[in-house]
């Protein structure tokens, strides 16, 4: 590095706040991953694929600290934003199939939960929990108001468990507003 007039320096041990702007990536990767885990009710063990459907969600929106232009459009100029329309993660999906040798009576499509993007395919990646395995396809039908791990599982907090907090305030404005 030194021969290409480049300074190489390393941040302390145990000091995050040292790697600003790469901390604060990172932090951001990360709550976007929890929210997109969150939101879709999607276990936690697919935070791999969370995580790439995040960074190429965040590629594709405008930055403010690009002047508001897009990552990607500024990377790559010449592709297309979007290969394919941006779907719901987590949402309940159904993969058509057309396998060869199904008999007439057989299933058309496979229910799936939406996982993200892939960068070598032209489609969208998909898992069946039913027949544990991966699917990338196109040709698909999306129910995004619908999520997979939602329609099996209970709410994460249920509402017997919340907790009330009086409000305190001595605004006029605020005395009327009742504290349960």
């Amino acid at each position: 590095m030194k021969s290409h007039g480049i300074l190489h320096q390393t941040s302390c041990a145990y000091t995050p706040q040292q790697n600003r702007v790469a901390e604060r990536k990172n932090r951001h990767l990360v709550e976007t991953t929890r929210t997109l885990l969150i939101h879709g009710g999607v276990p936690q063990y697919f935070w791999g694929d969370a995580i790439l459907s995040a960074c190429y969600l965040i590629n594709r929106m405008p930055s403010s600290v690009l002047e508001n232009k897009i990552p990607h459009s500024i990377l790559l100029p010449h592709e297309s934003l979007h290969l394919l329309p941006p779907k719901v993660f987590g949402s309940t999906c159904f993969v058509h199939n057309f396998s060869p040798g199904l008999d007439k009576l057989s299933a058309r499509s496979h229910k799936c939960v939406f996982l993200g993007f892939t960068r070598s395919q032209k489609g969208y990646k998909y898992f069946s929990p039913l027949l544990n395995h991966y699917f990338i396809s196109a040709d698909v039908t999306f129910t995004e108001s619908s999520f997979y791990f939602k329609s099996l599982s209970s709410p994460l907090v249920s509402l017997s468990n919340q907790t009330h907090i009086p409000i305190v305030c001595d605004s006029p404005i605020m005395s009327n507003v009742p504290t349960e």
